[in-house]
């Protein structure tokens, strides 16, 4: 076909707009600056430990995310584990999925939900039938917390359902994130048909989770993956574009790197500085992960159980999910006071959070926190997303970041991918 790509980033956006590409015969380089591949959704090693740099929900729903999985030869009876939803708390609340065709397994499970009370329960049943009549469309942007307000939901059903939701999929404090893009999400959870909703437990790391497959199959199929490769200037040419004054020439360029690298390198080129100001302003949310070694017989009494009220908001029982027995994961989503505590200081307090969940908790015997400063673009109120075409022709974005139903998650960074390779192959 005569086309030949340069992706800029082996993130999941970048990896994902590649096996497209090779999937249909086109030459691909893939540029990544850093020595490993999945950006920020990675392994990482810790005390000689293959986990994760943060614990990364997938749904059901995220349909794009699991098919190209598959695609890329992962085996998905080795890979993770897919169970119907089950939310459960520290303080005794839990909704789980009855067996029963969309909508009604959740509309009949939020129900049944136990820890609030008969009218909590209807409140919520009143809140979710009144959007799937509306399309899961609002008139007017607002917040999460402005929207939970005006649907006057009970201060319990916030703490213990509404909140802990939003930071799981926004990553974005309910104040400032986004009603519309939370209710997308919803909307695919409920009315995505049979398994939508279903959580998807990952059993292996993230890395082989998708990032090392999908660049073997690049490398197979005569694509090149390039580590340690920083791009830190594309060039226009008569006939496409060429990266740091290299001798390749390349038909189109996808910048799938993340958005605070993705905005000087656009700044770059004649033309884009606007746009490059634009993707460089973004707002980011953090996440920081704590890592706890127990004794292996400690577990929790859930695989992924809600706190409330301190400061972790959900914890992960590593042991259940990847055999790394007496392994708890606390994670804190968003900016707050934790992020001016000492390593130590702040895995004691999550210690004593969780000891107060489970007496007689022994001392863990190391911890470790893992903190992505910029895990996540701000998912707040308006906000202004770039789509995958430039104004440079065969010049094209990917990434969580570009425009799109979804929060930043896997599934958008997959989605923006394989977009971006469409338009590149168009």
């Amino acid at each position: 076909m005569g086309r030949r790509v340069a992706v800029i980033g082996a993130g999941w956006a970048g990896l994902a707009a590649a096996v497209s590409l090779v999937d249909q015969g086109i030459a691909v380089q893939v540029f990544e600056a850093s020595r490993h591949l999945g950006g920020r959704a990675r392994r990482v090693t810790v005390a000689g430990l293959e986990l994760d740099n943060g614990q990364h929900i997938l749904i059901g729903a995220y349909a794009e995310t699991l098919r190209l999985m598959r695609a890329v030869g992962v085996d998905p009876e080795r890979a993770f584990l897919r169970l119907p939803l089950e939310l459960r708390s520290a303080t005794g609340f839990r909704l789980r999925a009855a067996n029963l065709p969309p909508p009604f397994h959740l509309l009949v499970g939020l129900l049944r939900a136990e820890g609030i009370g008969l009218g909590d329960r209807i409140a919520i049943a009143r809140l979710v039938a009144a959007h799937r009549r509306r399309g899961y469309r609002l008139a007017r942007q607002e917040s999460v917390e402005a929207w939970l307000h005006r649907y006057r939901q009970p201060d319990v059903v916030c703490d213990a359902l509404w909140q802990p939701l939003c930071t799981a999929a926004l990553n974005t404090p309910i104040a400032r994130a986004s009603a519309q893009v939370f209710l997308n999400v919803l909307r695919d959870t409920i009315e995505g048909g049979r398994g939508a909703s279903d959580h998807v437990r990952l059993t292996v790391d993230l890395t082989a989770l998708f990032p090392e497959p999908a660049a073997r199959l690049v490398e197979s199929r005569g694509g090149v993956v390039h580590l340690g490769s920083a791009v830190r200037r594309i060039e226009q040419a008569p006939e496409g574009f060429r990266l740091d004054g290299g001798g390749a020439l390349f038909t189109h360029v996808i910048v799938a790197c993340a958005p605070q690298h993705a905005g000087p390198l656009l700044a770059t080129l004649p033309g884009l500085e606007p746009l490059g100001a634009r993707v460089a302003q973004m707002e980011y949310e953090p996440i920081h992960t704590c890592y706890l070694q127990y004794p292996e017989p400690v577990a929790l009494p859930f695989p992924m159980l809600g706190f409330q009220g301190g400061l972790a908001q959900w914890a992960f029982d590593r042991g259940s999910l990847s055999g790394h027995r007496g392994l708890i994961a606390c994670v804190l989503s968003g900016a707050g006071a934790h992020e001016s505590l000492a390593q130590e200081e702040l895995a004691a307090a999550l210690h004593a959070e969780l000891a107060h969940a489970l007496p007689g908790l022994p001392a863990p015997r190391w911890c470790r926190v893992i903190a992505e400063k910029r895990a996540t673009f701000s998912c707040r109120v308006g906000l202004d997303r770039p789509p995958n075409a430039t104004p440079i022709p065969n010049l094209l974005l990917a990434g969580d970041y570009t425009a799109s139903d979804y929060p930043a998650t896997l599934e958008a960074a997959v989605r923006s991918g394989v977009a971006a390779a469409r338009l590149a192959s168009g």
